[in-house]
């Protein structure tokens, strides 16, 4: 698969913290507490994010989001083009998750992992299949068109801009670097921190997987 120039992380974090604050913001005033400390993740209980969608997966099936209704959902949103941010997030959440399935294999097997592209122009079918397949055997690829697209990102608080293509084409996506956590019914529960390695992964699925 072609890749561009690395670009800096700055920005793909700025548009995490921006997305993160505006979660806070529409947190219902009024929540239980949380299932246990947390050294890294937040809580999303009560939030306004997520919803229905329907979008087509890496084997060109279509899947919405209460098909995995009864099961935890990891959820990823990023492109395969990128050049190091992606991967590396979503290898942590395959690695963590994987942990966390050996040291808990029933709530494992009920937590699915989701990665969504926020680049409907170049993540074909075929493109996300090769993808996904590089990560944990579960992992779910999903597609759509840019409306949809646009629609998801609106319903994660999400953001996905687009630099100008350079001479030969290839651009950037400097899109909100979070991994969320729902619950079995589809309600929001936590950010899970990729950017702590695997092992906070798993760490932050022990608290919130029962």
């Amino acid at each position: 698969m072609n890749r561009h120039a690395t670009p800096s992380p700055k920005p793909l974090r700025r548009f995490g913290t921006f997305a993160l604050a505006a979660a806070a913001l529409t947190l219902s005033a009024c929540q239980s507490e949380p299932p246990g400390p947390s050294q890294y993740g937040v809580d999303l209980r009560g939030s306004s994010l997520g919803g229905e969608f329907t979008m087509t997966s890496h084997e060109g099936k279509p899947v919405s989001f209460s098909d995995f209704d009864g099961q935890y959902r990891l959820v990823y949103l990023g492109f395969t083009y990128c050049p190091d941010i992606c991967p590396t997030d979503v290898q942590r959440l395959s690695q963590g998750l994987q942990a966390f399935e050996k040291a808990n294999p029933d709530g494992g097997s009920r937590v699915q992992p989701i990665f969504i592209s926020v680049d409907p122009a170049r993540d074909s079918v075929d493109v996300l299949s090769q993808f996904v397949s590089n990560f944990h055997p579960r992992l779910i690829g999903l597609r759509a068109d840019e409306e949809t697209t646009k629609q998801v990102l609106t319903q994660f608080g999400a953001a996905a801009p687009k630099d100008e293509p350079d001479a030969s084409g290839n651009y950037n996506i400097a899109h909100t670097t979070l991994t969320y956590l729902f619950s079995p019914e589809g309600e929001p529960l936590g950010v899970i921190p990729t950017d702590k390695g695997a092992e906070g992964v798993t760490a932050e699925l022990a608290r919130w997987v029962r």
